[in-house]
């Protein structure tokens, strides 16, 4: 059994992680300020898990010794991400010195999840490791872009300069239950959208593509990147390369509610990605990882958990 941290851990990804280290006998501090997370999505572990209320970008209480650190500390959405920049930035960078010298001091392996948004709007399709990106420092996703660029430099120098173990992934778009409905990411706009009857928001024209990688899938790709070798560091792209575009997605949307929504176009938001595809060769050859579910099968299971969320 091991001590875990995860930061971020009553959030969408940080609580479906903590079922499974739970699951797995591990005993695991949540840490989250709850700025985007929410205590329902860890309710159901509260008498097996120690659940701490605070912000990263603050100075750690007392929490004792861990084995591992999972970071997932950070709003994902731009309309989470955008609504306080700069509290986002001090996240990405405060939160990961923060957390690096926990793990400096304890001796943990520390993950981070990094994002594909380092990529930003990429001139490399699809979209490997080694490609550096086209990212605008200055634009209204650079608090996210930038700060997430900017936390895998801390973690690769303390990895340079202080030995400790890091292991970084780029987490390409994902989706499922306990996404927050109001969060504003395609899938959980259109599903809600659909449920409710009202038309789905398509940005652009409808064309632009991403890749969508179930959470199961991904978390299963989390827990791998961890119990690798200390030489493995990453970055590492976990996603899946399956790419739809967004007129793809909203078709299978309406099909599996069974609403026959209409669709409304706006104008594409400042520095909206046209393609996100991963290469997931690293992940491949070193982690054995490949994602199983299907983007029918896991809209099926995501839109059964909305069902239960809809605002009449």
């Amino acid at each position: 059994m091991k001590r875990i941290l995860v930061t971020g851990g009553a959030g969408f990804l940080g609580s479906h992680l903590i079922d499974r280290l739970v699951e797995h006998g591990h005993e695991v501090v949540c840490l989250d300020n709850l700025q985007t997370g929410n205590e329902e999505n860890i309710k159901h572990l509260e008498e097996r898990i120690t659940f701490v209320k605070h912000d990263i970008t603050n100075s750690f209480p007392d929490l004792g010794d861990f084995d591992e650190i999972y970071n997932l500390a950070c709003p994902a959405s731009p309309i989470h991400y955008q609504a306080n920049p700069v509290h986002t930035f001090k996240t990405s960078i405060l939160g990961a010195l923060n957390v690096l010298e926990l793990a400096r001091q304890t001796g943990a392996k520390i993950f981070q999840a990094s994002t594909s948004e380092v990529y930003g709007d990429p001139l490399v399709h699809p979209q490997p490791e080694d490609y550096w990106g086209n990212v605008n420092p200055i634009g209204i996703r650079s608090c996210y872009d930038e700060g997430k660029r900017g936390a895998e430099t801390l973690f690769s120098d303390y990895a340079r300069m202080y030995n400790v173990e890091i292991k970084i992934v780029r987490i390409f778009n994902t989706y499922g239950p306990r996404m927050d409905p109001k969060d504003g990411r395609v899938v959980s706009n259109f599903i809600m959208q659909s449920l409710q009857n009202k038309s789905l928001t398509v940005y652009g024209d409808g064309k632009q593509s991403r890749s969508f990688c179930y959470v199961d899938d991904l978390i299963e790709g989390f827990i791998r990147m961890m119990a690798t070798p200390k030489e493995i560091q990453g970055p590492i792209n976990l996603g899946n390369p399956n790419e739809f575009t967004m007129l793809e997605l909203a078709k299978k949307v309406i099909r599996f509610t069974g609403n026959e929504s209409p669709l409304q176009f706006n104008e594409l938001p400042q520095d909206d990605p046209k393609q996100r595809q991963p290469v997931i060769d690293e992940a491949s050859h070193i982690l054995n990882w490949h994602p199983k579910v299907s983007l029918d099968i896991g809209l099926q299971k995501t839109i059964a958990y909305f069902v239960n969320r809809v605002e009449c």
